[in-house]
This record gives C-alpha cells, sequence and structure tokens, in this order.
C-alpha cells in the first residue's frame, strides 16, 4: 500500500484536502470515505489498509471545516455560511470524479460513516448513477418530529450566536445526550467504542471532538430530513446494492430504534438491494469498536459478493 495526500479546490475556492490509498499493482475499483462529524479522513487509515490489501484503491477527504482542509480556527466545524449542506453534498460528489479521473474506468463504491452516511445517502438521490454501490455506516436514520425541535432551537442559538458562533446547548443536545447511555461513563465520549484505546485516540486528537457552528447545526438538521424524503430515496436507482451497519448500542440512531424507517422507506420506494446488519453491543464507531476486524471482514465479503475479481 501506498499513501499520499492532495488538495481539490471546490467551485467556491475550498481547498479540500483528501487521503490516498493504493494497493500494489492496478485497483480493482475505488473506495471513497465520507467522514463523520467532528473528525476527518485520516482516521481511516486502518480501514484503508484493509481496502488496499483486497486490490481497492481509496480515497478520503477531510470535510468542509474539517480535518486539514479547515485551515484557521473560525473554519473549524463550520461547512459555510450559507447553503453549507449543499456544498458538502456537492464536494462528495466532485471528489467521486476526482478519483475516477485517476483511476478510470473501474467501479466506484462510497463508504460513508455517521454524517458521512448523511452526505452519502444524499449525494446518491441527487447524483444517480455516479456510483456503483454505497455502504451507510453508523447512519442516523429517520429522527422523526426531535429534529424539528432540535432546528428551531439551533435557529435560535443562531440568532443569539451568529452564524459562526458556538452553542454549548447544541453540543449538550447531540454529543452531550449521546453519552447518557453510558453513565456513569469513564469520558465524554465511551458512546464511540467499548474499545478505550480507540476513544482515548479520539480524545487525544486535536481534530477530532470540536463543537461546531450554528450555522453547521442548521444545515445538517435540514439535511437530515431531506436525505430521508421518500421523493429523494426514489431518486436513487432501484436496483443499487446498498449495505447498513450499525452497532445495537449506537446512540446516534437512538440504538438501532431509528433505522428501520430509514431501509423501510428504501424498499418501499422499490430498491431492491438492501442489506443490514446490527452488531449486537457495539457503540458508534464500527470500525473502531471490538468489532472492527469482523465488520471489516463483512464489507470485504460484501464488496466480492458484488464485485468479485
Amino acid at each position: 500500500m501506498q499513501s499520499s495526500t492532495e488538495t481539490l479546490t471546490t467551485t467556491d475556492g475550498v481547498d479540500l484536502f483528501l487521503h490516498v490509498w493504493t494497493p500494489d499493482g492496478s485497483p480493482r475499483g475505488i473506495v471513497q470515505i465520507v467522514h463523520g462529524l467532528a473528525e476527518h479522513g485520516g482516521r481511516y487509515a486502518r480501514f484503508a489498509e484493509a481496502l488496499t490489501g483486497a486490490g481497492w484503491a481509496v480515497i478520503a477527504d477531510d470535510h468542509r471545516g474539517h480535518g486539514q482542509t479547515a485551515r484557521t480556527a473560525a473554519d473549524v466545524g463550520h461547512f459555510a455560511d450559507d447553503d453549507g449542506w449543499n456544498k458538502a453534498v456537492a464536494d462528495v460528489e466532485a471528489i467521486a470524479a476526482h478519483a475516477r479521473s485517476k483511476w478510470p474506468g473501474v467501479k466506484l463504491v462510497r463508504f460513508g460513516h455517521s454524517m458521512g452516511s448523511s452526505l452519502t445517502l444524499h449525494a446518491l438521490s441527487r447524483y444517480p448513477g455516479s456510483v456503483s454501490a454505497a455502504v451507510l455506516s453508523g447512519p442516523t436514520g429517520v429522527v422523526g418530529p426531535l429534529r424539528k425541535i432540535g432546528l428551531v432551537v439551533a435557529r435560535l442559538e443562531r440568532l443569539r450566536l451568529g452564524k459562526r458562533g458556538r452553542s454549548r446547548l447544541l453540543h449538550a443536545m447531540s454529543f452531550g445526550d449521546f453519552n447518557k447511555a453510558f453513565e456513569p461513563a469513564r469520558t465524554a465520549f465511551d458512546w464511540l467504542s467499548r474499545d478505550e484505546a480507540e476513544v482515548d485516540k479520539y480524545i487525544h486528537d486535536p481534530k477530532c471532538g470540536f463543537v461546531v457552528t450554528t450555522q453547521h447545526w442548521v444545515d445538517h438538521l435540514v439535511g437530515l430530513g431531506e436525505m430521508v424524503d421518500l421523493d429523494n430515496l426514489a431518486l436513487i436507482p432501484k436496483k443499487l446494492p446498498v449495505r447498513i451497519i450499525a452497532g445495537s448500542k449506537d446512540p446516534v440512531s437512538k440504538a438501532g430504534k431509528q433505522l428501520s424507517a430509514l431501509w423501510g422507506g428504501m424498499r418501499q420506494v422499490g430498491m431492491s438491494d438492501v442489506t443490514e446488519r446490527i452488531w449486537v453491543e457495539a457503540r458508534h464507531e464500527l470500525l473502531n469498536d471490538v468489532v472492527r476486524d469482523d465488520v471489516t471482514a463483512d464489507v470485504l465479503g460484501w464488496l466480492e459478493q458484488h464485485f468479485p475479481r
């Protein structure tokens, strides 16, 4: 495996930082990784090593406001002053186009985690036919009325603090709330994984766990509603293979309770190759939980089933 970095400039002038891992020899296909909220693409190096070992080229960005794409402290946790969610969705497709130009003529599979699964799902409906398959890891699912309540609070906090303001209330309603199921907790991020070493790595990574802006929360919560709208799901190609994986103790999906409506909606609009697997007792970050090797093997097996060598 070889690793390298690149930058890709968006149409509105943001330089997206890209992590690239390539296998020995010509790649059989491409896996595009779309990371979650308050983390970065570099955290997927271990997963990328397994994928490149199976012959896949891998590309992962640091989203707007994340990782090395966030050039200043003011940029951290902020997509854009206006229309940030849609810009982030467009970035996902721009990176895919860039990857196809690097490795033409091979299949592209998109792997989205958490917020990245939301961006992935939205991109599937907006750019149908762009990818050959998708994996949604730790998705939020269908939030319901709580999303609308959160959106009202986010807009009020934006009015109070400004678009780039940082609301401890919104942070407590999201990340803080996620940890309640694990009290008394060792750390504020026990909800991520049962592996204490992995939780500590996240905590000690200065590019993880930050408080995002009020505008980000408005963008994010609007996007969460749009992505699961049945009219949007109906735009996704009906035969697109989609794998949904999550932990049974993942608080982001309310311990999986919000997921049945997600895959049910996908089947309702006629998608015929949607499969799911819930990992018992696993928490939010499956690739960093104690079952990570089994999860990686599951994803590789699913890829092999759909795209045999």
